[in-house]
């Protein structure tokens, strides 16, 4: 396996790039260490995808290095690499068996029968289709097929580097979570370094230890899935993640504190010197009805079964709320109070307020 660094990256698909904007990929820093699982997240066009073709050498980036180990590979083709890649719909062989499919990577490359039997038993047993081993491929269950195409990028002991494009999108949502179980075990088990592209936040944070999160072309955040959902370090992050996502309000700085309709709001810590559009960042869950707080009008009660998210409008704005046992009805007045050290301050979408030791 190895370690992954991206330094000073940028990619543009234009021949001349000339601005900022014209670059799919943004001066993209990044240090992944070998044998870790990581995801990158973000939606549909943020530069995901273009940054794994980067990876595996299918895109030479327009600026900057990959190093593999401290080696620069930026100009090697992808069988140079040592790579393995899974992707959104199973690469297998139909016309194979199961145990063919998964030796294939193995006799390609000159790997004895002796050996390559003891590894496709091993990684069979893993992903637990020893029973299918001598089954044509044709007839397996997507998830099943997934599941091979999941073992032919892990049954190579050689490999730097084990890539996953969106490999649960084409699979039923209730087989999805039986697999990202399976492929957080694997991981767990072989130590191979993982990366695991999506859009799903759900995915994600399931697998990864570390989750960057991107946008437009930037990374905006890199963290384990807890300090992601605690304290967003950007908006995007905190409205990305999370169902609902973060209250994202907007507010006035003035006498040292944040203003949101006329009323002040206790903040988690000291607001940093800096100009902007300023706003408070609360996620639903540390957001409470009571006898004082901020005056608001129930929009909608929604109930998602092991409790209730209830919209509440403050002035112009809605504000949502996790609420457990009893809840007010549409129309019906009451107060919002925010827990103050878990309301932070946003300025031009980053945050900006200390965080309290």
């Amino acid at each position: 396996m190895a370690k992954i660094t991206l330094k000073d990256l940028r990619h543009s698909y234009y021949p001349n790039p000339k601005s900022r904007d014209d670059y799919a990929l943004k001066e993209i820093d990044l240090e992944w260490n070998d044998g870790g699982a990581y995801a990158l997240l973000g939606p549909s066009g943020c530069g995901k995808s273009t940054l794994l073709n980067i990876i595996s050498g299918l895109l030479v980036p327009s600026d900057g290095q990959i190093l593999f180990d401290d080696k620069d590979v930026t100009h090697l083709p992808p069988d140079q690499r040592n790579i393995a890649q899974v992707f959104q719909f199973p690469v297998i062989y139909d016309t194979m068996t199961v145990y063919d499919n998964l030796a294939f990577p193995l006799r390609n490359r000159g790997v004895s029968e002796e050996k390559v039997d003891a590894r496709v038993t091993e990684i069979a047993s893993m992903l637990e289709v020893e029973d299918m081993l001598r089954t044509r491929a044709a007839g397996l269950s997507p998830d099943n097929k997934q599941k091979i195409s999941m073992g032919r990028g892990l049954v190579r002991d050689d490999v730097n580097v084990v890539m996953f494009d969106e490999p649960l999108t084409v699979i039923d949502p209730h087989l999805k979570w039986k697999l990202r179980s399976k492929l957080k075990e694997l991981h767990q088990k072989v130590r191979a370094t993982m990366i695991y592209v999506t859009h799903d936040q759900t995915e994600a944070l399931t697998f990864a230890d570390q989750v960057v999160v991107m946008q437009e072309g930037e990374v905006v955040q890199i963290g384990t899935p807890v300090e992601l959902f605690e304290r967003p370090a950007h908006t995007f992050v905190g409205h990305f993640i999370g169902s609902p996502g973060m209250n994202v309000l907007p507010c006035e700085i003035r006498d040292g504190g944040a203003f949101f309709e006329g009323q002040q709001v206790a903040l988690e810590g000291a607001i940093r010197q800096g100009s902007g559009a300023t706003q408070i960042g609360i996620r639903p869950e540390f957001v409470a009805l009571g006898a004082t707080g901020l005056p608001a009008v129930v929009r909608k009660v929604s109930d998602v079964g092991r409790h209730n998210v209830v919209e509440a409008m403050v002035g112009d704005n809605s504000v949502k709320a996790i609420i457990e046992g009893d809840v007010p009805g549409h129309g019906d007045a009451v107060h919002l109070a925010f827990r103050a050290d878990q309301t932070r301050l946003y300025r031009d979408g980053w945050i900006a307020t200390e965080a309290r030791s």
